[in-house]
This record gives structure tokens, sequence and C-alpha cells, in this order.
């Protein structure tokens, strides 16, 4: 019997189960960035820390939303720290700048109105189109009673919120009034 038939036959199997393990080989998976269930927030933002980092991250505003939908059915003062916590980390993780990460926070759980800071001229920019400008703020009060009601159950913090809508409100009319005055 010729050696070396013996060998070229054991190149030849080990050969060919080298090809058939790399074609039986499954391709790296996709992030299932499947969003996060249950009543429980902190096993929620744990499941969304994790997709978030594994691939999730284009889906932030749909995590964070659910997670809102979460804590809805547990409305407590803590909370606000969970977010607050959770906003931190997507921070450090580069998944938000700081400064948006701080209006994700004020949008739901601040007083202020974030659709309306800003450096400008009321009567140039504001005034133009002021049902624009409330509107934003309306849309921005039902974030607030989403965050500060119904996640954190602070009423007196929403109550503030919806008073200073209706003061801002006052305000804006009478100084767009002064602005069609000047002009």
């Amino acid at each position: 019997m010729n050696p070396t038939r013996p060998a070229i036959a054991l190149i030849a199997g080990l050969g060919l189960a080298t090809l058939l393990a790399a074609c039986n080989s499954n391709p790296p998976q996709e992030a299932a960035c499947s969003l996060p269930e249950g009543p429980h927030l902190d096993q929620a933002v744990g499941k969304a820390r994790f997709d978030l980092e594994t691939g999730c991250e284009s889906r932030f505003d749909a995590y964070f939303d659910r997670l809102l939908t979460i804590a809805e059915g547990d409305p407590k003062a803590e909370n606000k720290a969970v977010f607050s916590d959770f906003l931190l980390w997507a921070n450090q993780q580069g998944l938000l700048s700081k400064r948006q990460a701080r209006r994700y926070y004020n949008r739901y759980f601040g007083i202020k109105y974030v659709s309306m800071m800003g450096d400008y001229s009321v009567c140039s920019d504001t005034c133009r189109h002021p049902q624009q400008s409330l509107q934003q703020m309306r849309d921005e009060l039902n974030d607030k009673e989403r965050g500060l009601l119904k996640v954190s159950g602070d009423r007196r913090a929403y109550n503030r919120a919806s008073r200073l809508f209706q003061e801002t409100e006052l305000v804006l009319e009478a100084t767009c009034t002064a602005c069609d005055v000047q002009d």
C-alpha cells in the first residue's frame, strides 16, 4: 500500500470538514432592537441600555418613549431620577450630547419650556408666527403632563408648568401687540 494515499485522504477529509464547518457557521446576527416590555422600569432600562450599546442607537427615541410608557404604569417621584440617570448614561455613551440629554429631561420633567429657550428677538422671530410658537409649547405641555404627572406623579410641578404656559401665552400676546405698534 502506498503510504501517501492515507495522508492525502486525511488531508482531503480535513479540508472537506473545514469547508462544511465554514458553510455551517452562522453569520453575525444584527441587533434585535426589540423594545423593552413588562411593568418593571429598572429591568426595562437595563434592556434598553444593552440594546442601545449593541447596535440599536438609531432607535433611541423609540426606546425613550417605551421607557416613559412603562413608567406610566407605576408613577412615582423616583422615576425622575431613573430618567435622569438614563440620560446621563446616554450622554456618557455618546448617544446624546450633553445639550440633547438636558433638553430631553427638561422637556418631560422640567417646569420651563425648552421650545421657548433661545437667544432671539421676540418681535422679529416669535411674533411672526405666534401660533406656531404656542403650538410648540402646547406639544411640550403634553410631554410635561406625561413626564411630570403620569410618570412621576408630581401634580404640583405639572400645575406650575401649565400655569407658566398660560402666563407665557398672555405675555406673548401683549408683546406681539406692542411689536405691531412699533412697526
